[in-house]
């Protein structure tokens, strides 16, 4: 076995995990700059904006986001005093608790949405064509779905 320090898998995950964390940080930044909204509100937002009813459980969300439960918490309360998100006991099982997308958080999302999908392109997908972006989509939903333990 060839050594990791000359290893193609090393040259693969140098650029990517060093890449991967400058993209997010910069998109992070110029969502802030642009909509007053971190990339992880935003992903909250959109993860709630695609349910049904614009709401899922909290542990459902807090894995979906790859959070710890407390972690969780401390977004969506950040999101409900921006008036963006409520939480609501289940009707079923008051121990659990269901994330719900205000009308007010749609509209936000949809505000930071156009200019940050133009941020994404200029940064990220503009300089890929057709076939790098399935090379990247096959990849990427196989390793989620490996990490996640459905493939």
């Amino acid at each position: 076995m060839e050594p990791w320090e000359t290893s193609p898998q090393r040259r693969a995950w140098r650029p990517y995990i060093e890449t991967s964390l400058l993209l997010e940080t910069r998109l992070d930044e110029d969502l802030r700059a642009s909509a007053g909204m971190s990339l992880m509100d935003y992903h909250v937002l959109l993860v709630l904006s695609e349910c049904p009813e614009q709401r899922l459980r909290m542990g459902e969300l807090a894995a979906r986001m790859v959070f710890s439960p407390s972690r969780l918490t401390y977004q969506v309360k950040v999101l409900e005093r921006r008036g963006w998100v409520v939480r609501h006991p289940s009707p079923d099982d008051r121990r659990v608790h269901h994330a719900v997308l205000t009308a007010a958080g749609l509209e936000a999302l949809r505000a930071a949405d156009e200019h940050h999908v133009r941020t994404v392109r200029r940064l990220f997908t503009d300089d890929l064509d057709e076939q790098e972006l399935d090379v990247l989509r096959r990849v990427f939903t196989r390793t989620q779905d490996r990490l996640r333990g459905t493939g």
